[in-house]
C-alpha cells in the first residue's frame, strides 16, 4: 500500500516560517534571546547535573577549597610559629589532635573560643587563609592542571581497557 503526504498551504509556514515571524517565541528553543547589538552568551550548552539542588558543582568545589585554604593557612601559621614560638606551635598542634580540620570555619570557632592565646592563633589562621586566597593562591593554574589530569586520567583509563581487550580476543 502506497502512502503519499501532501502538505497544504496553511501547514507550510510550520517548516519554513517566513521572514515576518521573526518576534515569534518558539517554545522548543530554550535560548530564545532577542538579537542586541552586542553578542550576548547563552548559557544553554551546559550540562545538566542531578543530585546537586542544595548547590551547584561548583559551590561544592567551592567550600572543598575554602576548608582546603583553611588547611593550607593551619600549615602556614604552625611552621611559623615552630621558628619563633615553639609554646604556641605545641598548643596549635595539642589543639589539632583534638579537633578535625574537615570543616575549616568548624575548627577556626573552636580554636578562638579555646582562650586568648588561641584566640590569636585563630585570627591568624584567618588572616592567612584569606590572603592566601586573594593573593597567592594560582586560579588559572588549578583549571590547567585539573583539566591535564582529568584528560590524562581519560587517556590511561581508555589505554589500558584497549590493550585488556585487545589482548583478550587475539588468545581466542
Amino acid at each position: 500500500m502506497e502512502s503519499s503526504a501532501i502538505l497544504t498551504p496553511s501547514q507550510l509556514p510550520y517548516l519554513f516560517p517566513s521572514k515576518s515571524n521573526k518576534k515569534k517565541a518558539y517554545p522548543s528553543w530554550p535560548c530564545n534571546k532577542p538579537r542586541t547589538s552586542q553578542p550576548t552568551r547563552l548559557h544553554c550548552q551546559k550540562m545538566y547535573v542531578p543530585g546537586f539542588g542544595e548547590a551547584s558543582p561548583e559551590v561544592k568545589g567551592a567550600q572543598n577549597l575554602h576548608n582546603f585554604f583553611t588547611y593550607i593557612a593551619v600549615r602556614i601559621v604552625a611552621a611559623q610559629l615552630e621558628s619563633y614560638n615553639t609554646e604556641a606551635y605545641k598548643e596549635l598542634m595539642e589543639f589539632m589532635d583534638r579537633h578535625s580540620l574537615n570543616d575549616g570555619d568548624k575548627f577556626c570557632a573552636s580554636l578562638m573560643r579555646e582562650s586568648s592565646r588561641h584566640k590569636g592563633l585563630a585570627l591568624r589562621i584567618l588572616e592567612v587563609r584569606s590572603a592566601y586566597c586573594k593573593n597567592d593562591f594560582e586560579w588559572d593554574n588549578l583549571k590547567r592542571v585539573a583539566v591535564k589530569m582529568v584528560d590524562n586520567a581519560n587517556t590511561s583509563i581508555m589505554r589500558d581497557y584497549v590493550l585488556e581487550t585487545s589482548q583478550a580476543e587475539s588468545e581466542k
